[in-house]
């Protein structure tokens, strides 16, 4: 067994109808693993708060390690007017969230939304709005914590929604 190097993998490069809005997402290296995990898992955009750490960041450059201008990405000033116009456009706006009616990840079926959008909260308050969503879901946990970086958990949840939408 040999260990690859990036030289010798190919990735089937293959963009899915997801979003991701970071609402109000303040630290410059989640900023930076924002771009770096959506850009494998072929997110189309990132939408960020005009509040959040500059793409000049030395963290955020560091941590997206050149995916920065692999995916179209724009910064909002107004979160209610950015969801209104995603749900517009023809966008379900889940929540990665812990609610009283989040769904287990697992069970939500993504292949019956034509486009989604993935909404993260931020890391110490959650999603401001969460009224705005039209479905939470959550990833299940088994420890003591009952929460993770809002990065991991975006991770995952793009690992279980290309999943589902790769299968026929």
């Amino acid at each position: 067994m040999k260990q690859l190097t990036h030289y010798d993998i190919e990735n089937k490069q293959q963009q899915f109808p997801i979003t991701i809005v970071c609402d109000a997402i303040r630290t410059p290296e989640n900023i930076g693993m924002c771009f770096r995990i959506s850009e494998s898992f072929g997110v189309e955009k990132i939408y960020f708060h005009e509040n959040s750490p500059s793409l000049e960041n030395r963290k955020v450059i560091k941590t997206a390690r050149n995916t920065i201008a692999e995916i179209k990405h724009e910064f909002y000033n107004n979160f209610e007017q950015t969801i209104h116009q995603l749900k517009a456009e023809g966008n379900t706006i889940v929540g990665i969230e812990i609610t009283d009616k989040s769904i287990n990840i697992q069970d939500f079926n993504f292949k019956k939304h034509k486009k989604i959008v993935l909404l993260l909260g931020s890391e110490r308050n959650g999603i401001e709005n969460i009224n705005l969503t039209d479905e939470t879901i959550a990833i299940p946990m088994y420890g003591r914590n009952s929460s993770m970086n809002v990065v991991h958990s975006l991770a995952i949840t793009l690992y279980e929604v290309t999943n589902q939408l790769n299968t026929k």
